[in-house]
């Protein structure tokens, strides 16, 4: 019967048994589809992005404002991303913005954030509060719930101390320098009260919103006056040296530029926060030499004139003193910075030592300011990054307290003078060499940091499959290859 049917029945009764086979196999899931539906792309849905996210941010605004480097603030950020389950995350920043996005493959949308930062404060303690909420995550010892819960106390929470403790701390920073320089008890004594005049002035007009560059330009000339003044009454007996009060006010009014910063940022490849930190510190430092030059004028005027003093005392005694006068300052400096109490005799000794460094350089050995400013950074930077593994206390701390000896405070001073009296060209080739001593401060920092720094081996580098407990790695398929986290933000760069 079958050779009856014509061929072309035939062929039709075969199409149509083909198709219905294929129909009912497309329609029924086999066994080799189920295990890739199992697989699925696992993503973090948006409520715990946007919580993950918000922690970071404002972790990272307050190691931003507080004046740490980018590429810290970012590596921070990434961490701490990473060990509260979103290890494909991208940060950007620049100088007065903070940028986040988390991606979450093809399954979901990315989340983006932004985040102004607004302030600039130097509150130490609340740094190392913060620092110490990140290992507390990290370790697993707190959830994102817990840590922003601690952020929000630490951001509300007042400083540690009464705002005059940290008066009486740019007081005594200012003492300090003065004995360091070779100057008396009387000349500390002046420096101690007129910085401590020119602080309260400054938090008043801090509080009207004046803005910084007057702020500079006030105290520059402050300082200045306020020597010309007590130089005029007969205060200082022969053979003191007045300029060293100036030279101390400088130097507390440099002590809040972030100079390390801005040479870490262009070290690292942040070129464009680099670049807004340069604008912001030109622009405080002309303001400084202009109520500096201010100031000096007036006393021509009058005619008393603040003489720049001559080469350094260099006797064994005087030296002992300056390492003394160098601890004093740094610690000092972390008092005024609100750091916590317990990291202050590591500021005196880590500041006691690069003056040691230095002092030895530069009258021992003979070698110039800039490269034995340098070797002493480089000091402070191996103390910073050796101190960070061993100790609770936070780098910026030991950075900031112990290149304060360093800051080229009177060599400033000089070349403002200069200007000021001399000519342009004598005081443009002063400044030229204070500026060198503090781009060799801050890379000699940022090379002792470096150095020190813990290096992550090729296994221990963090990916977007390895999710620390919480499952929200983007596994797609099986046995697929994990992207690597992002190191590094590209539109700072």
């Amino acid at each position: 019967m079958a050779e009856d049917t014509p061929p072309a029945d035939r062929f039709a009764r075969r199409l149509r048994g083909a198709l219905r086979r294929d129909a009912k196999r497309l329609l029924t899931p086999g066994p080799s589809t189920v295990p890739m539906l199992m697989l699925g792309p696992q993503v973090p849905d948006d409520a715990q992005v946007q919580q993950v996210l918000d922690l970071c941010m404002r972790i990272g605004e307050i190691e931003l404002s507080s004046g740490e480097s980018v590429d810290e603030v970012t590596a921070t950020m990434l961490r701490l991303a990473n060990a509260a389950g979103l290890p494909a995350v991208d940060v950007d920043i620049t100088f007065t913005s903070i940028t986040m996005c988390c991606h979450r493959g093809n399954a979901a949308q990315p989340v983006t954030t932004m985040r102004l930062v607004r302030y600039r404060t130097l509150d130490l303690s609340r740094l190392a509060e913060t620092e110490q909420i990140v290992r507390d995550l990290e370790a697993g010892r707190l959830d994102v719930r817990a840590a922003s819960s601690r952020v929000s106390d630490v951001v509300r929470s007042p400083h540690p101390y009464p705002r005059w403790v940290a008066t009486f701390g740019w007081a005594g920073l200012a003492a300090s320098i003065a004995l360091l320089l070779g100057g008396g008890p009387i000349t500390a004594t002046a420096a101690f009260v007129t910085t401590a005049v020119i602080d309260r002035i400054g938090r008043l007009l801090a509080r009207w919103g004046v803005a910084s560059f007057f702020q500079q330009v006030l105290g520059g000339f402050l300082v200045t006056a306020s020597t010309i003044l007590l130089i005029s009454i007969g205060l200082f007996p022969a053979g003191t040296r007045p300029s060293f009060i100036v030279a101390a006010g400088i130097t507390v009014l440099l002590s809040g530029l972030s100079v390390v910063s801005t040479v870490q940022d262009a070290l690292t490849g942040y070129y464009l926060t680099a670049a807004a930190r340069i604008v912001e510190i030109s622009l405080l430092s002309a303001g400084l030499l202009t109520g500096v030059v201010l100031g000096l004028q007036l006393g021509f005027q009058f005619d008393v004139p603040i003489e720049v003093s001559g080469d350094l005392p260099s006797s064994v005694g005087q030296f002992g003193l300056s390492v003394l006068s160098g601890a004093l300052a740094a610690a000092f400096y972390a008092l005024a910075g609100y750091a916590p109490l317990r990291s202050l005799p590591i500021a005196g000794a880590v500041g006691a030592a690069s003056w040691a460094v230095y002092g030895v350089l530069t009258q021992v050995f003979g070698i110039g300011a800039v490269p034995a400013t340098g070797a002493a950074a480089l000091v402070v930077g191996l103390a910073a990054g050796l101190l960070r593994r061993g100790t609770d206390t936070p780098p910026m701390v030991v950075t900031l307290a112990g290149v304060t000896p360093l800051l080229p405070g009177l060599a400033a001073y000089r070349g403002f003078y200069q200007l000021a009296v001399e000519g342009v060209s004598e005081g443009l080739v002063t400044v030229t060499i204070a500026l060198a001593i503090g781009l060799a401060l801050a890379s000699g920092v940022a090379l002792g940091q470096f150095a020190t720094r813990p290096r992550r081996r090729p296994e221990e580098t963090p990916t977007s499959g390895d999710s620390p407990s919480t499952g929200s790695g983007y596994m797609l398929a099986p046995d697929s290859d994990a992207a690597e986290s992002q190191a590094a933000p590209a539109d700072s760069k």
